[in-house]
């Protein structure tokens, strides 16, 4: 169902709304980063199982998100949006009222459940009343700039809420801006559907649920608790099983949740490894060096909210150039420079937290930004390039859940690296995470060779 044309101002209104709610779920993504220490000892939780309560967010967020776009093209985009911005208000107040960890990681995974139906739904808003190929271009380079925004304002707002009050504030504070964005979406933001609607593949949702929870959950406990467990091989062994069961069900479906045969389309393939790679990189560099500025350097929340700008601003600031370059000369050249970027900057970051020198550490942030604002477009663009047309949205999503599974990783894994540290080994520990930020440098320039090979500079990002 097609919207009616709306005015030039009526258009925009509805990106600002849509912008908003992006605004909201990357908030929530970042802003939790400097806040884990204060919840650990609110709490009265070991920082190793700390790490549960950034990933059930994005863990959930990272499964569901596909589903969300098919439910809300099926039922109506503004109704989904509408429902997802209530469970993200209402799963906001049970992380702020939580007594206990449980109760806290269980509230984020409901938060997870709002947050996908928020983010690809207004996309699909915002794309479907911008008709000019121009205008909706400018549109998504909004889109784009929002994430680097919301990478800011995630640890510095963290930190202000945190001076004044106590880690849950760093929830409350959804609840008046929810209110704000319903209000909006009834005033501007019309009712629309898919011209062509998928079916929900739910064998293949449980599955997918199922297999990133327990590949999540390996790296956290299995550290935490010792790789001897008894239960940690039939994990192994039950995730790989999944993993089978899952392509063999996704294989037979005429409509799977992820498409098996995209995989066999070495650029396809290349994206999503490098999109996980980014976001692997974005969040191992945000966990630890919050944790170790907080830890070892003793600063305050706001403090580490500040020096974490400059991630920000490279991102920000690079986000729309990426996509002019992709848009005039193909995706290889913004790949290249963002693996350059993210292999130096995982350099740097070594170099900054064995020295102590928080001026280096800006400009690791810098590099690290840099390089995931140039990441994004040409990623989207690769992992579409050379499909058809009616292939392109299962990829597009595809892409946007490897980010949040690439973000949950890198939880996990800084998490896993810190378990058994005191903030005075924090330094030392936390040495094969920069080796693996320069790694993810390294995956995204192969990924920019693969592009190179298999896509043409005339598609767009």
């Amino acid at each position: 169902m097609d919207v009616p044309a709306l005015g030039v101002r009526r258009r925009w209104s509805v990106l600002a709304v849509c912008a908003l709610a992006l605004f909201l779920v990357g908030l929530d993504t970042t802003i939790i980063t400097t806040g884990l220490t204060q919840i650990g000892r609110g709490l009265a939780v070991d920082a190793a199982a700390l790490s549960w309560v950034a990933d059930a967010y994005t863990v959930v967020f990272a499964s569901l998100l596909i589903t969300a776009g098919a439910l809300a093209d099926r039922i109506g985009r503004r109704r989904v949006f509408r429902i997802g911005l209530l469970v993200f208000g209402a799963s906001s107040l049970l992380c702020a009222v939580a007594g206990s960890l449980p109760m806290l990681i269980a509230a984020r995974a409901f938060q997870g459940v709002g947050a996908s139906m928020l983010s690809p739904v207004a996309l699909a808003i915002v794309v479907n009343v911008m008709r000019d190929p121009r205008e909706r271009a400018q549109a998504i380079g909004v889109w784009g700039a929002m994430f680097g925004l919301s990478m800011a304002a995630g640890p510095l707002t963290g930190g202000v809420l945190l001076t004044v009050f106590d880690w849950r504030a760093l929830f409350w504070i959804n609840v008046p801006v929810i209110l704000v964005v319903l209000a909006l979406v009834a005033l501007v933001v019309p009712e629309s559907r898919g011209q062509k609607i998928r079916r929900i593949d739910l064998p293949g949702q449980l599955l997918l649920i199922a297999i990133l929870g327990i590949a999540v959950g390996l790296l956290i406990e299995g550290p935490r608790h010792g790789w001897q467990e008894v239960w940690v091989l039939p994990a192994i062994a039950g995730l790989v099983v999944l993993l089978w069961v899952f392509a063999r069900v996704e294989q037979r479906r005429s409509e799977p949740l992820i498409d098996p045969g995209l995989f066999r389309v070495p650029s396809f393939t290349g994206a999503i490894l490098g999109a996980v790679a980014v976001f692997v990189a974005f969040s191992m560099t945000l966990l630890l060096t919050t944790r170790i500025v907080q830890g070892s350097w003793e600063w305050t929340a706001i403090d580490a909210g500040v020096l974490i700008l400059p991630m920000a601003l490279g991102a920000t600031v690079l986000a729309p150039v990426s996509g002019f370059l992709v848009g005039r000369y193909g995706p290889r050249p913004p790949l290249l420079g963002a693996g350059a970027l993210l292999a130096l900057g995982g350099a740097c970051l070594l170099i900054a937290v064995e020295t102590g020198q928080a001026l280096v550490l800006m400009v690791a942030y810098l590099l690290v930004g840099s390089g995931i604002g140039l990441a994004n477009a040409p990623i989207t663009n690769t992992a579409v390039s050379g499909l058809p047309p009616d292939r392109a949205g299962v990829a597009g999503g595809t892409a946007s859940s490897a980010r949040q599974v690439g973000t949950a990783i890198g939880i996990a894994l800084a998490g896993t690296l810190l378990a058994d540290a005191s903030p005075g080994q924090y330094a030392g520990a936390s040495l094969p995470g920069w080796i693996i930020v320069a790694a993810c440098g390294l995956l995204l320039i192969t990924v920019g060779v693969l592009a190179a090979r298999s896509t043409h500079p005339q598609r767009g990002g």
